[in-house]
């Protein structure tokens, strides 16, 4: 009877371990689903913020104002769309919270607010073809640079697309055919990628911090040091713009840097 009873315990027992490896496995899978899921969207989310930033250059056009102005009214109606969505998500206390990472934050912000006054400069200079391809010279700039801050290992596939990248860039300014003008546009455009590429690598470097707050305070860090660079400069003439003029920046300030910045700074660390 001691037998019987020891065996029924012991295969009672196996039972037990055999359901929990069963419930293990079947949590695992959901995992891996819910991971696949997220960079599934992560990647939907990125395809859209770069087509997106494609486009940004017919809207600029439009916008008859300085570069820097534009940079910084772009950052302002960013920045008060990013607080609405902070403030529906009940979020905006987490900002306290960013002790480590808040000067690396501002650093990058004010990179980024810098960017988009060259990259608009670009588009004085040259078309908004030839200042997209330069300024697109930034992912072959973080994946070189990642070398050697980051200790990353360029695979077969990455080497091919650098070769490519840097053979199309010095095509682009063999297309500028000696044209003095195109050829300052396409170097505003080079400039404004390696400042894109600082910002990427300085969030990179920052490890995991909620993309809606980052894209928030690095928007708040580019208006900061933005204001003064334009009112010593350019100046504001915002007051000056006609109602076509305005709904382009309007539009340039919500959708393409407050959601398109937040989709993109949300999901490109998660791949």
């Amino acid at each position: 009877l001691l037998f019987i009873l020891n065996l029924l315990i012991l295969n009672l027992n196996k039972i037990k371990q055999g359901n929990q490896m069963m419930k293990n496995c079947i949590k695992r899978k959901a995992n891996n689903k819910e991971l696949q899921l997220k960079e599934k969207k992560s990647k939907l989310n990125i395809i859209i913020a770069m087509m997106s930033f494609a486009t940004i250059g017919i809207f600029v056009k439009k916008i008859n104002l300085s570069s820097s102005e534009i940079a910084f009214w772009r950052g302002v109606f960013a920045l008060i769309t990013l607080l609405v969505l902070l403030i529906i998500s009940n979020r905006i206390s987490n900002i306290f919270k960013l002790k480590k990472s808040l000067k690396k934050l501002i650093l990058s912000g004010i990179a980024m607010g810098f960017n988009w006054v060259f990259l608009f400069e670009a588009y004085n200079y040259t078309s908004v073809a030839l200042s997209t391809l330069s300024y697109y010279f930034a992912p072959t700039l973080i994946t070189v640079i990642s070398i050697f801050i980051f200790k990353e290992k360029l695979s077969l596939k990455q080497i091919i697309c650098f070769i490519a990248s840097t053979i199309g860039l010095i095509m682009i300014i063999g297309v500028s055919g000696g044209n003095s003008s195109d050829f300052i546009g396409i170097l505003y455009g080079l400039l404004a990628a390696c400042l894109y590429a600082t910002v990427v690598l300085i969030n990179k470097a920052n490890g995991e911090v909620e993309g809606l707050i980052r894209t928030f305070i690095q928007f708040a860090a580019a208006v900061a040091i933005l204001f003064p660079y334009v009112y010593f400069t350019s100046g504001f003439h915002i007051n000056k713009m006609d109602s076509f003029g305005f709904i382009n920046l309007v539009i340039l300030g919500i959708f393409y840097t407050g959601i398109v910045y937040y989709l993109y700074f949300s999901d490109c660390f998660v791949m």
